[in-house]
């Protein structure tokens, strides 16, 4: 009677085939796992394969502007997060992004930058708002195609506020209402609320010791129609999953149509010939 391959393995053969695949995958899985993690401590950012290729992307502290901050603070670096979404947005593998925010906010055109490309990438997008999403954080909130925040986070909806030398002249005050607009005109053209509504909210007084504006936990900010639903990670992954299957026929059907479009060519190319 024959032996089966199964039945001629020895664990204790040092020149074991099998022994020397399992090494080979240990060494892949463990080559895999530093890269990953890797990736998390130089970027804040993952590729993750699940149900499908997703990229997890994190804004976290203070978003950085044109100049450097201290480096004992927590920022995320627009020049980082930039080229990280325009690799997203070619890369034909990766299906979905995921955008979890808890920052304090940060350089205003900075913010609005990153969450303009955010805004108008074409593949299935979803945020989620952890511990705080303040300030110019609230655009970036938007930005996606879908958003969450959890019951226990909160927002900071404030004018905008500029540190330094400031000229006490009208023109100034002009500069500071047209930003003001940008963001405004961004927050309301990207999510549900009212733009009366929003303006409010910002110019409200007696809510913050120190400060002009309002600060909103999650189930408010649902509410308001700011963001879109409430919910945790998995509530942001299965919805983006959801938003994924609903693209792919679409790209199937493109992929068939260049298809037969390249294979018409070729037909004519042979009957040239």
């Amino acid at each position: 009677m024959e032996k089966r391959d199964e039945d001629l393995h020895n664990p204790n053969d040092p020149d074991d085939p099998h022994e020397e695949d399992n090494e080979d995958n240990d060494e892949e899985n463990s080559s895999q796992s530093s890269q990953d993690q890797n990736q998390i401590i130089e970027s804040g950012s993952i590729t993750t394969k699940g149900k499908y290729l997703i990229h997890c992307l994190t804004i976290i502290g203070q978003v950085e502007g044109h100049y450097i901050l201290p480096p004992q603070n927590k920022t995320t670096k627009y020049e980082h997060i930039m080229p990280q979404l325009v690799a997203i947005e070619q890369d034909p593998d990766i299906k979905g992004l995921v955008v979890m925010l808890n920052t304090v906010g940060g350089d205003v055109e900075a913010g609005l930058a990153i969450s303009e490309l955010i805004a108008g990438m074409k593949k299935p997008t979803v945020s989620l708002v952890l511990g705080g999403g303040h300030s110019i954080g609230v655009p970036l909130a938007v930005s996606a195609a879908r958003s969450f925040i959890v019951p226990s986070a909160t927002m900071t909806i404030h004018p905008v506020r500029m540190s330094g030398l400031v000229l006490g002249v009208p023109q100034t005050l002009s500069y500071f209402d047209r930003m003001q607009d940008r963001i405004v005109k961004f927050v309301i053209n990207n999510s549900h609320i009212k733009e009366e509504r929003f303006r409010q909210m910002m110019l409200q007084t007696g809510e913050l010791v120190m400060d002009v504006g309002t600060v909103i936990d999650g189930e408010r900010a649902v509410k308001e129609g700011l963001i879109d639903e409430l919910g945790s990670l998995s509530d942001a992954i299965e919805c983006l999953n959801k938003m994924i299957e609903k693209r792919e026929p679409k790209e199937t059907e493109e992929d068939e149509v260049q298809k037969e479009g390249e294979e018409v060519k070729s037909d004519d190319t042979s009957h040239d010939h």
